[in-house]
């Protein structure tokens, strides 16, 4: 339908064009013929609109499939691109024609004056689009600032802490520990959440797996508390990296471009972020951190859970998981004993403690 109504449309150009044509040509006195005869200069004007329209009429389905093409391109690239990308850079460059009108009036009017007027407004719109993209953050945190600033009617404000931004990954919102240690204030700074982390997050809530979907939607419901009951402020970017297919990738890119620092519990990510120079703030070795500090020798009272790997050991844990291997513990398994630690062993999985039976 749509390219019946162009071929229509281009038949009726190729006729208005057709018209133009020959009464041009009678007025410059080149058909004198043709001019001195009503009729003739009727026909003329006719077989001229009808030459034009007929060709046009041929020409138009090579015309609309070039602009199918064109249209094709076009769509397939700005659907890459960030819609805030697009407002902002159309409203950049709107600020670089005006500015460009006011230094193109003080140029003299002549045909060198147009050529150089429209070389400047080119210029000026290209350079100020692509200055509002590449400041898109900047911009959007003035905006969201004034906003907050001229809102007196929320419930609830969020309290902008100045610090260095945190970029969550997809396993640190899925774990959930990190609500609790935005709770506890240790959090400084805006948490920045990609739009490709969420939609990890609704790809796993989506899933087919139970455990996946339940993981997912778990996620989802950290985010949904930490917007609603912290008052740490959240910004949930859409900046993109199209040339990037690994959503790490991406978020250790995002952590450059803003100089910030990626929370995540994934042992890989960390090591990669090691490597290309983003810092990170692993919630496992956090936790690994805040365990209390048990020395040789000390005494403590366990309860023995099960049988350890070994001949005659038995493996009890502390409140935080910590697990304790005690020699000759398997023979009291369910009981509450005393012991005393021989050593401490500290591992990538976290740390162990080994104690004997206090004598």
């Amino acid at each position: 339908m749509f390219k019946k109504i162009l071929r229509v449309l281009f038949t009726l150009i190729g006729l208005v064009l057709g018209f133009v044509a020959g009464q041009s040509l009678l007025e410059l006195n080149r058909l004198v013929y043709f001019k001195n005869s009503t009729i003739l200069s009727i026909i003329f004007l006719i077989f001229s609109s009808l030459v034009l329209g007929l060709i046009l009429f041929l020409l138009s389905p090579w015309i609309n499939s070039l602009i199918s093409k064109i249209m094709n391109y076009f769509e397939e690239n700005i659907q890459k691109i960030p819609t805030v990308e697009i407002l902002l850079g159309t409203f950049g460059a709107i600020v670089g024609l005006i500015i460009a009108t006011l230094i193109v009036s003080l140029i003299p009017k002549s045909i060198v004056g147009s050529i150089i007027s429209i070389i400047i407004s080119l210029i000026l719109a290209v350079i100020g689009g692509d200055i509002a993209v590449k400041k898109k953050e900047e911009i959007i945190n003035v905006l969201s600032n004034i906003k907050k600033v001229g809102s007196s009617k929320e419930k609830k404000s969020k309290v902008a802490h100045v610090g260095i931004p945190k970029v969550l990954d997809t396993s640190v919102i899925i774990d959930g520990r990190i609500l609790d240690i935005c709770q506890s204030g240790f959090i400084e700074g805006a948490l920045v959440i990609p739009n490709f982390v969420l939609d990890e997050l609704r790809h796993i809530a989506d899933s087919s797996d139970s455990l996946k979907r339940n993981r997912g939607r778990r996620g989802l419901d950290i985010l949904n508390k930490i917007q609603k009951e912290l008052s740490v402020e959240v910004q949930i970017t859409d900046r993109d990296f199209p040339e990037i297919d690994e959503v790490d990738s991406k978020l250790l890119k995002l952590a450059q471009v803003l100089k910030g620092k990626v929370i995540t519990n994934d042992y890989n990510l960390n090591k990669v972020a090691g490597v290309q120079g983003v810092p990170v703030l692993n919630i496992n070795e956090l936790a690994n951190s805040v365990k209390p500090i048990v020395l040789p020798g000390e005494e403590m009272t366990i309860q023995i859970i099960k049988d350890g790997k070994e001949n005659e050991q038995g493996i009890a844990y502390l409140d935080d998981g910590t697990m304790i291997v005690v020699e000759g513990g398997r023979r009291h398994i369910g009981e509450t004993m005393e012991v005393i630690v021989t050593s401490v062993l500290q591992t990538a999985a976290g740390r162990m403690i080994f104690a004997r039976q206090k004598r």
